[in-house]
């Protein structure tokens, strides 16, 4: 049965058949979708700096497995241990205070508290006001004065709160 499995992936073989590279492309799609499940339902959710690492070295090991470039199984298990690594830091980053969390996933800044603009923090993420102006639009607000506070969030995207009428 290995020898069939092998024959039909192209495991020995120097050159892939455009049918074994199709069936290898079903075989990685499923393996990388039960790979996922192991891992968590925010691994492509929230896109932080953390998941979007994993997404594209996740995507480019896949994909040699696909095209032949590297060795099918290790590659493979290569994927596995890449989302098993990406669950254990996100274990790390939510059971331990200081360091871990924070180099992770990052941290919020704010860029307006109680209606005043922090200038310094917009220079510091490179924001423009046009960027700031952007996202308060975006949250319904069309002066800074209306803001409680502003973040820029781990994602990179601005999240608002407006002050109270």
């Amino acid at each position: 049965m290995a020898d069939f499995l092998d024959s039909i992936l192209g495991i020995d073989s120097d050159s892939l058949t455009w049918w074994q590279m199709s069936i290898r492309a079903v075989l990685v799609f499923i393996v990388a979708l039960i790979i996922m499940r192991i891992g968590n339902k925010r691994i492509f959710g929230k896109q932080t700096a953390f998941d979007i690492v994993l997404g594209i070295i996740y995507g480019s090991v896949l994909s040699r497995a696909i095209t032949g470039n590297s060795p099918f199984w290790p590659t493979l298990a290569a994927a596995l241990v890449l989302v098993l690594l990406h669950r254990f830091l996100a274990f790390l980053a939510y059971n331990t205070e200081g360091f871990v969390g924070p180099f992770i996933k990052g941290n919020p800044v704010c860029l307006i508290r109680d209606g005043e603009l922090k200038e310094d923090e917009l220079r510091k993420h490179n924001l423009t006001e046009n960027d700031l102006n952007e996202a308060l639009r975006n949250g319904g607000v069309t002066s800074v004065r209306e803001v409680k506070t502003a973040y820029l969030e781990r994602s990179g995207e601005i999240s608002i709160v407006k002050k109270d009428s």
